[in-house]
């Protein structure tokens, strides 16, 4: 079985479905990838310490975003479960002395799987969700590299997030992306290529106007969970953005290792 590779992905909101590219763009993403044989993902969505894990058997969705149309909170996305992948991460963290809750009954929310009915629509791929434990980047990067095993069993390690977050300051944008998310993009792409964790890790100071791109960083955190999968393989040089450009004003970059 050849190792998964490691993803950040851009998880956009539930009208990315009718977007008229971007859909596309995450089909030929996984048509691309080795047949997972589950999905480990990591949502901005949910904060939970300790490391949590959601479902194992019947997966729900949770709808947790307000005031969309009707049709969006009645999107299905009936994945199995991934119980043996759950009873690994137990084993892996807690050797690591990281404890380990599960709460059965926490399903997918959209940060998980919006996306993942773009990538793997016939929902056949089994799918398991880990909670943030922190927004601490270094933190989140020894976390991942933890979990970087899995990838050698067949699992895909995503981190779902957005590379740039800030609806507030959105709606005060008229015509185009805004700066503030144009520059930490770029920023972001150059410190990724450069291979610079340090200047990752402390974004928000070494960025332009990262905390204007991020108020608040939980949709850049799963980005350290995917950097500590890759370079737990020495795979920090593998990376490559596979989708770019902007929805809705805010960076859609989504990044590839291994």
């Amino acid at each position: 079985m050849s190792v998964m590779p490691a993803l950040y992905l851009s998880h956009g909101a539930p009208p990315l479905a009718d977007d008229p590219i971007w859909p596309g763009q995450l089909a030929a993403w996984s048509a691309q990838l080795p047949r997972p044989k589950a999905v480990l993902i990591i949502s901005a969505h949910w904060e939970a310490a300790p490391i949590a894990l959601g479902a194992t058997e019947t997966v729900p969705l949770v709808y947790d975003f307000w005031g969309f149309p009707r049709h969006y909170y009645e999107v299905r996305y009936p994945a199995p479960g991934a119980p043996e992948l759950a009873e690994r991460i137990r084993k892996t963290l807690r050797t690591a002395d990281t404890p380990v809750v599960d709460i059965p009954d926490r399903g997918l929310d959209h940060g998980a799987y919006v996306p993942l009915v773009e990538m793997y629509p016939d929902a056949d791929v089994p799918v398991l969700q880990l909670s943030l434990p922190t927004l601490d980047p270094r933190l989140l990067y020894e976390t991942g590299r933890r979990l970087a095993p899995l990838r050698d069993e067949g699992v895909l390690i995503v981190g779902s997030g957005f590379f740039t977050h800030n609806l507030a300051a959105l709606r005060q944008s008229r015509n185009g992306p805004p700066a503030w998310s144009v520059e930490f993009d770029d920023w972001g792409r150059q410190a990724l290529e450069a291979q610079d964790l340090d200047a990752l890790f402390d974004f928000l100071h070494k960025a332009p106007a990262g905390r204007l791109a991020h108020p608040r960083t939980e949709h850049f955190a799963p980005l350290f969970v995917t950097l500590g999968a890759a370079d737990a393989r020495g795979q920090l040089d593998s990376g490559r953005s596979v989708i770019d450009g902007f929805f809705m004003g805010l960076a859609k970059r989504s990044l590839q290792y291994g």
